[in-house]
C-alpha cells in the first residue's frame, strides 16, 4: 500500500508539473501581431496569430506588431535654398513587413525611423525653395518618402506615406508676403480697369462714327434719352432743342399743294 501511494503521488506530481510546464509554454498571438520564436538565442521561426505552444524554459517569444504606426516628426528648423529660415514638421506612416529583420537588424526600429525622418526632413528643407514648400508639397512628400524608405527597407520596414504638416514662417516674412500679395491684387485691378476703359472707348468711337454717318440715329438717340428721363418723376424737364432736329423735321414735312400760298417762315418784326 505504501508503494502504491508513493507511485500515485509521483504520477500526480508529474501530471501537475506537466500541466504547469504546458501552461508556461502556451502563448496567444493576436491578429495584428506576429510571434518571433527564439531558441537558445537563435530565431527558430515566426508564429502566425492564434494559440501557440512553445517548449517550456527553452523557447522565448517576442511579439512584433504589424499595424501601421503613425509617428509625428518634430518641427525641424532649417534654411531653404533661397535663404529663408523656416520650421517644418511632418508625419510618417509606416509598418513592419518582415518581423525578423525588424528585431534582428536594428535595436529599436521605431527610434531608427524617427531619426531618419528628422534628418531627411532637414535635407528636404535645404534642397527646396520657399515657394516649393508652400505650393508643391505633393512632390516634396514623395521625395521625403523615398529618402526615409531607402534605409528602412533593410530593417523590414515599409513607409506607407509621409506628409508635411505645417510650414512656420517668420513674422517679418509674413508681412512682406502680405504686402506683395496686396500689391499684386492692386496691379491686376488697375489692369482690368484700364482694359475696360479701352474697350468702352472703342465702342463709343464706333457709335460716334455710326451716328455721324446717319444723322437720324442721333435724333433717335435724343428721343430715347427724353423717354428715359420722362420715366422718372421729375416736375420740370429742360431739354435743349438742336437745330439739326428742326432741319430734319423741315425736310420731313410734306410739300404744299398746288394753288396754296407758301408758308411764310420769316420771323415777325
Amino acid at each position: 500500500m505504501d508503494l502504491v501511494a508513493i507511485v500515485g503521488s509521483l504520477v500526480g506530481a508529474g501530471v501537475v508539473l506537466g500541466g504547469i510546464a504546458m501552461g508556461t509554454g502556451l502563448r496567444v498571438v493576436e491578429q495584428f501581431e506576429r510571434g518571433l520564436v527564439f531558441r537558445f538565442g537563435r530565431v527558430r521561426g515566426v508564429r502566425d496569430p492564434g494559440l501557440r505552444l512553445l517548449i517550456p524554459f527553452v523557447d522565448r517569444m517576442r511579439k512584433v506588431p504589424m499595424r501601421i504606426v503613425t509617428m509625428p516628426v518634430p518641427a525641424q528648423e532649417g534654411i531653404t535654398r533661397d535663404n529663408v529660415t523656416v520650421r517644418v514638421d511632418a508625419v510618417v506612416y509606416f509598418r513592419v513587413v518582415d518581423p525578423v529583420q525588424a528585431v534582428v537588424e536594428v535595436q529599436d526600429y521605431v527610434f531608427a525611423v524617427a531619426q531618419v525622418a528628422q534628418t531627411s526632413l532637414r535635407s528636404i528643407i535645404g534642397k527646396s525653395e520657399l515657394d516649393d514648400l508652400l505650393s508643391n508639397r505633393e512632390q516634396l512628400n514623395k521625395g521625403l518618402e523615398l529618402m526615409i524608405d531607402s534605409p528602412a527597407l533593410a530593417w523590414g520596414i515599409h513607409i506607407d506615406r509621409v506628409e508635411i504638416k505645417d510650414v512656420a514662417l517668420p513674422e517679418a516674412l509674413k508681412r512682406s508676403m502680405s504686402r506683395q500679395a496686396e500689391a499684386e491684387r492692386e496691379r491686376r485691378a488697375r489692369i482690368i480697369t484700364a482694359e475696360g476703359e479701352l474697350q468702352a472707348s472703342q465702342k463709343l468711337a464706333d457709335a460716334g462714327a455710326t451716328m455721324a454717318a446717319a444723322p437720324a440715329a442721333l435724333q433717335l438717340r435724343l428721343l430715347q434719352t427724353v423717354v428715359e428721363v420722362a420715366a422718372e418723376r421729375n416736375s420740370t424737364l429742360i431739354l435743349p432743342f438742336p437745330v439739326e432736329l428742326l432741319r430734319f423735321l423741315e425736310r420731313a414735312a410734306p410739300a404744299p399743294e398746288a394753288g396754296q400760298p407758301p408758308i411764310d417762315r420769316t420771323e415777325p418784326s
